[in-house]
């Protein structure tokens, strides 16, 4: 919902109207990355804190530091927060911002795959890893070789396999890659480098990860996105074109490649046959949220599936301290997402 209309709103009233209300109102939480591990949901978000920067396109205000996880017995019970799971002190190759996580699991041993500014001020991807969902865990050393930009999303296909989706432009810095080298010119313009609109869009990265999960098996690819006619989105197809918040979930055999348009506020999905695309746009799964982001997950839980999210309603606008949020989603007989408006008329 773009930032100007935010003071006219009637929060009282939004939230009356609202799909769904925030699973956690102690702290504030944002970007759920869901899962169910061992018959439990387990939500791991990013940590939203006041920390009194001012608000830019680069996302200098989204100064989160830690993370929490929260787990669920069941869609509708009470929320537990298990309290601090990593914080940027404990990883020794990050400076800051610890922004959109993923985890996943292998042989009983669980994985935090996260974002943060090294100490140069370039995004690189690590993981930690923990005997517990919920954690604590333990950072690697290094970040993952080969790795950048932010918003990791790990997809464990039924062969074994596991892959990376990741990227985000703007304050993300996956534009600074387009030769395959950070750019670093123009540091303080958030569109530098941008392709121009009729250009193909940025696309967002998949590696397959290596059996131990700790590193990238191959060179990260392009995960292309076709319009309905074939052909890849354009810079200027803002409406549609990925931005941030990569995120894969398979339903019927198909592989569903959904994520955020960013400065334009939808939540898209694009479907194929391989987990490498090129995957074909569909539609729109969320319309806009109050507050400037949107990035979500998407899963089954119990036979039925869920869109987890975020908006800024707790915070009554205010962008950068948001909280997560879950409902159900269904898709047609033709396997399309019907579309979610997060608030009634």
């Amino acid at each position: 919902m773009p930032e100007d209309s935010i003071e006219h709103i009637n929060f009282k009233e939004l939230n009356k109207n609202a799909i769904s209300q925030p699973l956690v109102k102690h702290i504030y939480t944002a970007d759920p990355s869901a899962h169910v591990f061992a018959g439990k949901i387990y939500i791991y978000p990013s940590h939203d804190i006041d920390a009194g920067d001012a608000f830019d396109d680069l996302g200098s205000h989204f100064a989160m530091e830690d993370y929490h996880v929260i787990s669920m017995d069941h869609i509708g019970a009470e929320p537990v927060d298990h309290g601090l799971a990593l914080h940027v002190k404990d990883v020794k190759w990050a400076d800051k911002q610890m922004w959109a996580p993923d985890a996943a699991e292998k042989d009983g041993k669980y994985y935090l795959f996260f974002p943060a500014k090294g100490h140069d001020g370039i995004f690189r991807i690590g993981v930690a890893t923990s005997h517990s969902p919920s954690g604590p865990f333990v950072a690697e050393p290094e970040a993952i070789k080969g790795s950048f930009s932010i918003d990791p999303a790990v997809f464990q296909d039924q062969d074994g396999s596991y892959y990376m989706y990741f990227g985000g432009i703007w304050g993300g810095q996956l534009q600074r890659w387009r030769t395959g080298a950070f750019n670093g010119e123009h540091p303080e313009s958030p569109t530098a480098h941008i392709p121009n609109d009729n250009e193909p869009a940025l696309c967002p990265k998949i590696a397959k990860l290596s059996a131990d999960l700790l590193q990238f098996a191959e060179s990260p690819k392009d995960v292309v996105i076709l319009n309905e006619q074939g052909k890849p989105l354009l810079a200027g197809d803002i409406d549609k074109r990925f931005f941030e918040a990569a995120w894969v979930h398979k339903y019927k055999g198909k592989y569903y490649f959904s994520y955020s348009t960013g400065d334009t506020h939808f939540i898209c999905y694009a479907i194929s046959d391989s987990p490498y695309g090129p995957f074909t746009y569909q539609g729109r799964i969320l319309e806009p949220v109050v507050g400037w982001t949107s990035h979500h997950s998407i899963c089954e839980v119990d036979d039925k599936w869920y869109l987890f999210y975020h908006d800024s309603s707790l915070s009554e606008g205010v962008t950068h301290l948001r909280n997560i949020k879950v409902t159900e989603i269904t898709y047609d007989q033709n396997g399309q997402i019907q579309t979610l408006k997060p608030y009634k008329d």
